[in-house]
């Protein structure tokens, strides 16, 4: 099955899905893997590696199976593991609760998801979302216990800020590649700028939602009324004495600082040793390994290294299921890729490019709906894009960058359950994957329109 039949194949198999999932409670890692088999074979993707008459090799469907599935773990799995030990830890020794204060000293106590909102989308300017999402978690649990804020409404706010700058700003690998792509690699400062602008409006736009859905969706972590109206001297005494500033804020500020150094010297195009050694340190897997180190100092001086053996297990154990869950996602991004789906989007995308600047953004929101990956979604659209822009009207660097915008707010639209950014938010937000559906998915609409609204306003400014 190639062409119109297998995107309407692929949009009933993704309903079915859905329904699966959160009608018949049918468990996630099942309902994702069996939906990607079928859909594997209704696209007519062998059923064994083959050779064709050039030699090449066209994977069978057990393979591109395993590829989308290990290739999940080797891209986000280590650093789920990492991120989700550290937070153990920060929660074992009152490091998160010391971090929840320090935000709350900072913005008032009555604005704890606004704080967790801009928070994530200073994090994920340099951090992948997924991984700021996971780096961040223990700040937003320990706020929730804090404040007696919606669990829902700071998880929707922590992935919303993290999602934009994530689409939107360099040093982001999506943004950089997509601005080279469309020929504006030279003004990465005006993407940066631009990117910042386009934020404001779905920024908003989020925070409302947030705000909405908390009140109506309840995860199984919100605080307990009793608990929140503790006084802090009584949280504390529940840890004995809490660690420093600098010793809460290490594990997660000394990965983000390597990353963001990283970044940099790939930007600023530098050579030699030192390059590669920030470029190693600045690998999420070895970042966070690192910060890891600061948690298990931080134990340490806490006298709980006897605990050590303990958290490490109760981690694996709660974080197994996120992996393989995530996992199957990336099986139905792999499977979707594999197909003629992406080809068929791409060879008809002539059809929509009378659509102005909203051309970019529908083709980028259609290829992430599809295939889960924001990254694949920016890339792709701008190489379709790119000998376009003329046609469109899109000749400046400004008019350019709108062009980028509109792709990065179309990757975002929407997140669903072939996103492992999804499953992050959904399972560390403790809630269930049609909660989920309620929150992010409908968020990232929300959030994607907000965007191409502002854009599109922004591009009658700059015609």
């Amino acid at each position: 099955m190639t062409g119109l039949p297998l995107i309407f194949a692929f949009i009933i198999a993704i309903v079915v899905m859905i329904v699966m999932i959160s009608k018949f409670k049918i468990h996630p890692f099942i309902s994702i893997m069996s939906i990607s088999l079928i859909l594997g074979l209704l696209a007519g993707i062998p059923i064994v590696d083959q050779k064709t008459a050039d030699g090449a090799t066209i994977s069978g469907l057990a393979s591109v199976i395993g590829a989308g599935f290990s290739g999940t773990f080797s891209s986000i799995g280590i650093v789920i593991i990492l991120g989700a030990l550290i937070g153990s830890i920060l929660e074992q020794t009152g490091a998160a609760l010391k971090l929840a204060d320090m935000v709350i000293r900072l913005v008032g106590k009555n604005n704890p998801v606004l704080a967790i909102e801009l928070m994530g989308w200073v994090v994920s300017i340099p951090v992948f979302c997924d991984s700021g999402f996971v780096i961040l978690n223990p700040i937003r649990k320990a706020l929730v216990q804090r404040t007696g804020a919606s669990s829902v409404a700071m998880s929707v706010g922590l992935a919303s800020g993290l999602y934009l700058s994530h689409v939107f700003i360099p040093p982001t690998p999506g943004p950089i590649a997509a601005a080279s792509t469309l020929g504006i690699g030279n003004n990465l400062l005006i993407v940066m700028g631009m990117g910042c602008l386009c934020s404001i409006l779905p920024l908003i736009a989020a925070f409302v939602y947030a705000k909405f859905i908390g009140k109506r969706v309840k995860a199984s972590d919100e605080a307990d009324a009793g608990e929140v109206v503790k006084t802090y001297e009584e949280l504390v005494a529940e840890y004995g004495t809490l660690p420093s500033g600098w010793n809460s804020l290490a594990p997660i500020i000394v990965p983000i600082i390597l990353m963001a150094l990283s970044s940099i010297v790939s930007m600023a195009g530098l050579k030699g040793i030192i390059r590669d050694l920030l470029t190693f340190l600045g690998t999420p897997i070895i970042a966070l390994a690192v910060g890891t180190i600061f948690a298990i100092i931080q134990l340490a001086g806490a006298k709980k290294m006897e605990q050590f053996y303990k958290i490490t297990n109760d981690t694996l154990m709660t974080v197994g299921p996120i992996l393989f869950v995530t996992a199957a996602g990336g099986v139905l991004g792999k499977i979707i890729s594999s197909s003629d789906m992406v080809n068929y989007i791409s060879a008809h995308a002539g059809v929509l490019s009378t659509m102005g600047i909203f051309f970019p953004f529908l083709l980028s929101a259609i290829l992430k709906s599809a295939q889960g990956s924001s990254t694949v979604a920016l890339t792709t659209t701008a190489g379709i894009v790119a000998p376009l822009l003329e046609v469109l009207g899109f000749t400046t660097p400004v008019q350019v960058t709108l062009v980028c915008m509109a792709i990065g707010a179309g990757a975002m639209t929407v997140s669903h359950a072939n996103d492992s950014f999804f499953w992050v938010v959904t399972n560390f937000g403790a809630m269930t994957p049609e909660q989920g559906y309620k929150t992010q998915t409908v968020n990232t609409l929300i959030m994607g329109i907000a965007a191409i609204l502002e854009i599109a306003l922004l591009s009658l400014i700059f015609h």
